[in-house]
Formats: C-alpha cells, structure tokens, sequence
C-alpha cells in the first residue's frame, strides 16, 4: 500500500491543553465539534458555511498550529499588523503523515497588501521583478500563489475570491488541482465561491448551527441558492 504523502491526516484538541467549552471560539458549533471529535483531513479540504460560522477560525488555527504566520507566509514568516486571532490553535494537536514535506503557505485575502510591503522590507524573502504593489490585487494573489506554491507542502487559503474575478478562481483552480494531484501537497481552503468549492477530489464540509457535515457540491446551500438567484434574480431583488 501507497503511504500517504500530504502533510497532515488529522487535527485534534491536545489533550494536556483543552479548551474551555463556555469559551469563545469554543462556543461555536463546528469549533467544539472539531475539539470534541477531531477533524480528518483529506488531500483537498474545502470549508464553506455563512458569515460567522467559524471558517476563518478554523482555518486561521490550522495554520498557527502549522507555524504559519497567522496574517500569511510561510513556515519563516513573522509578519504581523493587529494580532487578531483566537487561542484556537494553541489547543490544537497535529496529525502528521511519516515523511511528508513540512513546508507550507498561508494566503489571506484580507491582509495582503501589509504582507506584501513585508516581504519588500525582508530582500531575502523578495524577488524584486514581483513587483506586487503594482499589480491588481487578483493578480498580485495569482502570482504569489504560482510563485511560492511550489514542491510538497501545505498549502492553506483563507477566501481567495474576494482578490479574484471568475476567470481567477478558474485560474486558482487549475493550480490547486494540480498541487493536489502531485500526492504530496495538500490544500485546506475556506471560501463563499460556488466555483472554487468545486476544486476536484476535495472533501467538502458545511459549517453552521449544527457544526461541519460532509456534503457533495450540488447539496451545498451555496450552490443551491447561487442557482436559484441566477436563474431568477427578480425573486430575490423584490425582497431586497
């Protein structure tokens, strides 16, 4: 049998170090799901859920527990604005996989532009012929994803589709499915972008009241009212 090559199999609340149930972000329904039961992790994870269901959260606690800069970069990153993040990923255990890469990235949409003036004051971390201020801000993204998303690692996105137009998340896509494809990199990735939720292969979960379920991509409330709206918007702008 093929030993899996991603990095991570399953993450888990650490057991000398448990969370407070009463306390936030524990008070969120797919948190202390993820506390209480764990969460396997596949080579391709999508997460998807409204506004306030515990996305970023999550993904933001991954990524920390990972040693990824909590505002983006890599496993050397140490740029950092407002610390804004949760203790979430202090009570975190990883499950790694024996011999995968232990490299990683972490893009947040929101915090680009400070991350990118960080890495123009680090020259190590820079190549001065990406020039990302100067770019759009989707295709700055584009760019720093084909520029450092390269060879085995983890690789975590926080909403990338508020940085990109559809024909970007198209591009977004082909290059995720191609990381994935590898067997050695794995992609874990929050987003509200019907396009992006149907990266090939991943294992898709609904975030809300209940906490995270599996589900298939047309089974995704997401999708399902994007549909409705496209093929009637009148119904929904009369309400508005």
């Amino acid at each position: 049998m093929r030993l899996k090559q991603y990095p991570l199999r399953a993450v888990s609340e650490h057991e000398l170090n448990r969370l407070d149930r009463g306390v936030w972000p524990a008070t969120l329904a797919p948190v202390r799901q993820l506390l209480d039961e764990g969460l396997d992790l596949a080579p391709a994870t999508v997460l998807v859920g409204e506004n306030g269901s515990g996305k970023s959260t999550i993904i933001e606690a991954l990524a920390l527990a990972y040693g990824l800069s909590a505002e983006g970069g890599s496993t050397g990153a140490r740029h950092s604005t407002r610390a804004s993040e949760s203790a979430l990923a202090e009570h975190l255990q990883l499950i790694r996989n024996a011999g995968a890469a232990r490299r990683g990235y972490f893009l947040r949409a929101e915090t680009m532009h400070g991350f990118y003036s960080y890495l123009e004051a680090n020259p190590s971390l820079y190549r001065p012929d990406l020039t990302f201020h100067e770019m759009s801000h989707g295709e700055s993204f584009l760019q720093l994803v084909g520029d450092r998303f390269k060879g085995p690692g983890l690789w975590i996105l926080d909403e990338p589709e508020s940085a990109l137009s559809f024909s970007g998340c198209l591009a977004l896509l082909g290059m995720l499915k191609d990381k994935v494809a590898t067997g050695r990199s794995q992609v874990v990735m929050s987003t509200h972008s019907p396009l992006l939720a149907a990266l090939p292969g991943a294992r898709i979960l609904e975030l809300g009241e209940w906490g995270y379920r599996r589900r298939e991509w047309d089974e995704l409330e997401l999708v399902i009212n994007w549909q409705r709206f496209l093929t009637a918007p009148q119904r929904y702008l009369r309400h508005l």
